[in-house]
């Protein structure tokens, strides 16, 4: 485990979850007494800039509390290629917001989502627009399911 502790969260609030893409973002986000996961939005990134305004604007209006960043890990738990980049994604999100930051095994919610749009009949493009966004909401309700699984099998992550 990390040297940094589990950050203090408010009991009552919107927690958001965040499916970290290079070039797409999927968010989801909790309703304030965070019985529900629901997808929100794909967020197609840009520059620094307009994607810091993004961040600091849907914080703000949202009221987020907390961010939940999937972390994409080996099957062994072992940290993948894309786990640094989105650890550092998730310490400057919390920088631009003030809103602490939780990482989480995202194992499987992409493949889950594929799963649960294959059978809709959507064209690869409708497919492609809802991804993202249905994996942010599976990794969120996993985290409200289990939030004491928050960086367990991640250890190799905080190096």
């Amino acid at each position: 485990m990390s040297d940094a502790a589990i950050p203090e969260i408010p009991p009552v609030g919107r927690i958001a979850g965040v499916d970290f893409g290079t070039v797409r973002i999927g968010i989801a986000i909790t309703d304030p007494e965070r019985i529900l996961a629901s997808p929100l939005d794909n967020y197609n990134r840009r520059t620094q800039k307009l994607d810091r305004q993004y961040f600091e604007q849907l914080a703000r209006e949202e009221r987020i509390v907390l961010f939940v960043v999937g972390v994409p890990v080996h099957m062994s738990g072992a940290e993948s290629g894309k786990s640094g980049e989105a650890r550092k994604f998730g310490k400057w999100l919390g920088d631009i917001t003030g809103i602490p930051i939780i990482y989480y095994d995202e194992r499987f919610t992409s493949s889950i989502a594929k799963e649960m749009l294959g059978g809709l009949g959507l064209t690869k493009q409708k497919k492609k627009a809802k991804i993202d966004k249905l994996a942010a909401q599976i990794l969120l309700t996993a985290y409200l399911e289990n939030p004491t699984r928050a960086e367990a099998g991640l250890e190799s992550l905080d190096d």
